[in-house]
């Protein structure tokens, strides 16, 4: 069988304020084509599907589309990350059946088999789920975010490994024959590496998941971390199909695609994807160097670094901002270092004041709006 597994797709997050809906829309329609070309039966999305436990309107629209065109081709296995809120997600889980689309919460409510496409589900139950398509099986233990309050347990003298321990059996349980298997999660597994957009992730070690607790199975298809990384022969983080934050600048974005075949995995390619815009970090010398810069990556959101002798005008600042890619501006002044006598500040207006720092600092006479600007906040004339 078939299948791609990809995850954190964080629908409805935006970069410093800016809608990326665009892009969203632009991803499914590229995993579709992922899906079509490479024939794939079975699509894994291991969580995080939307940023915030109230999305938009417009991000459950872009989702459920989304998986609608997904299904269109193959069966498609999505459960609930730490941003998502479960009881929503799966709120629409009967209707999304329908459609061979299948939601897992922190419920672990089996799912309703029935034959709805060239792979569907045969059996469920708590946490686990059967696919059969082709003559071929493929078993999932399908674990959500996992903490005790999303599976509403009270307290307990039980470890966070022991914990974890007890709620992967529980996915395990159904595993009665000899089928390949795969465990669909979302956690932080130890060794994993972050980046500056995970949110609230775990990483004091107290909800960190050793490999060794990981069930035995012929593929472990993560979540929770947006880099794509292997932690072990069969232990992937897919990655997040987007670029969230400017420390992944020249990271590659794709999904994985392998074949689940009674011999374990096979044939496994990462498919890299183009369809999101990337996050590029840019430096220049002065202003004009800075918007030719924006202006030859306009296809990139930009970080821009000036490199200044003098601090950036009002109009030089609105120049670089008309440019629509650029996301974030920092402006580094560089200041030239002065001999100097020690003198005495006293009687020294707030203007003399103002205009000595000025030169000290930067190895310049203080531009005159700018020391009329000062003027004005003390109200010295």
């Amino acid at each position: 069988m078939k299948i791609l597994h990809t995850s954190d797709l964080h629908i409805g997050k935006k970069l410093m304020g800016r809608e990326r809906f665009s892009e969203y829309r632009a991803i499914f329609s590229e995993l579709c084509e992922v899906c079509e070309r490479e024939k794939v039966d079975l699509v894994l999305i291991a969580g995080d599907v939307f940023d915030t436990y109230t999305p938009s309107a417009e991000a459950e629209e872009i989702f459920y589309r989304g998986v609608k065109d997904l299904s269109e081709s193959c069966a498609v296995l999505v459960i609930s990350g730490n941003h998502d809120d479960y009881v929503r997600l799966t709120a629409a889980s009967v209707l999304a059946e329908q459609q061979n689309v299948y939601i897992i919460g922190n419920n672990l409510a089996p799912i309703n088999c029935a034959k709805r496409g060239k792979v569907y589900p045969i059996k469920s139950g708590n946490g686990w789920v059967v696919f059969e398509g082709n003559g071929e099986k493929v078993y999932i233990n399908a674990l959500p975010y996992p903490n005790e309050a999303r599976f509403k347990e009270g307290r307990s003298d039980e470890t966070f490994e022991e914990k974890m321990t007890r709620w992967i059996a529980c996915g395990e349980e159904g595993k009665t024959e000899k089928i390949p298997s795969v465990f669909l999660s979302h956690i932080f597994v130890a060794g994993g590496k972050v980046s500056d957009s995970e949110r609230e992730i775990d990483l004091g070690g107290a909800r960190v998941v050793p490999l060794s607790l990981l069930p035995n199975c012929d593929y472990c298809a993560l979540g929770h971390l947006h880099r794509r990384q292997k932690l072990a022969s069969n232990v992937y983080y897919s990655g997040a199909p987007m670029q969230f934050s400017f420390d992944e600048c020249g990271a590659v974005k794709s999904v994985n695609v392998f074949d689940l075949t009674p011999n374990g995995v096979e044939n496994l390619k990462q498919i890299e994807l183009s369809s999101a815009r990337k996050l590029i970090r840019l430096q220049a010398n002065g202003v004009e160097e800075g918007a030719s810069l924006l202006a030859a990556n306009e296809g990139c959101f930009v970080e821009l670094t000036l490199n200044l002798s003098a601090p950036m005008t009002p109009q030089e600042s609105s120049t670089l901002h008309e440019h629509e890619n650029l996301v974030s501006l920092r402006a580094e002044v560089q200041s030239v270092e002065n001999t100097f006598e020690m003198v005495s500040n006293k009687n020294k207006s707030s203007s003399q004041l103002f205009s000595d720092y000025y030169k000290l600092r930067y190895g310049a006479d203080v531009p005159q709006e700018l020391l009329a600007l000062f003027l004005s906040l003390t109200e010295e004339e």
